[in-house]
């Protein structure tokens, strides 16, 4: 389990407003606007994280992704994208929030690792996701500072394994001086505005 001082589950409901934040200034009319997630627009990343969230209770629960299966395959969003959203995130939270989950452990696609270790990498997915969002919709950058440095603190090991699996573009570089928010988003491949 990771020790560190900033409690994961204070983290992932931060990390839950700032997607949330985002997804609710999304009109109507910018569902099909494209992201910086090459090849996925609004509708798409919303898809993508509003599918994540469907999964955690039942991982979290012990189910395995064979258990899972295709259930969250395709569109998720049905005609209500905002709704969808809220009702797979309030799930989520709601499992995150149970007694005891983070000394569960969680099967995901690279083997069986600790319930706190899953969290993290869904806070990170929540808040580079959020700026990702916000991004295409021409906002500012959402992710506080503070919970950008504490993603880089714990999660830079992981990103470093991570990379050159596909699941970032390579880093970017970016000034001494940049944010913390302005750095996380740079090493997970994003060209910060």
């Amino acid at each position: 389990m990771l020790n560190v001082p900033v409690h994961l589950l204070d983290a992932h409901a931060r990390a839950l407003e700032v997607f949330d934040r985002a997804v609710h200034e999304t009109g109507p009319a910018d569902w099909r606007r494209a992201t910086p997630c090459a090849g996925w627009s609004v509708r798409d990343l919303v898809n993508h994280l509003v599918a994540e969230q469907l999964w955690a209770p039942l991982l979290l629960d012990g189910a395995t992704l064979d258990d899972v299966g295709d259930r969250f395959d395709g569109d998720v969003l049905g005609d209500d994208p905002v709704a969808a959203w809220e009702t797979a995130a309030a799930a989520a939270r709601e499992a995150w929030v149970a007694p005891g989950v983070l000394q569960r452990t969680v099967h995901v696609s690279f083997g069986l690792i600790p319930a706190e270790e899953y969290g993290w990498q869904m806070v990170l997915d929540l808040a580079v996701h959020g700026w990702d969002l916000a991004m295409a919709l021409g906002k500012p950058n959402p992710v506080p500072s503070d919970l950008a440095a504490h993603l880089l603190e714990v999660l830079r090991p992981m990103v470093d394994d991570w990379q050159g699996i596909g699941l970032f573009d390579p880093p970017v570089a970016v000034g001494r001086g940049a944010s913390a928010a302005t750095r996380l988003v740079a090493l997970l491949g994003r060209r910060p505005r």
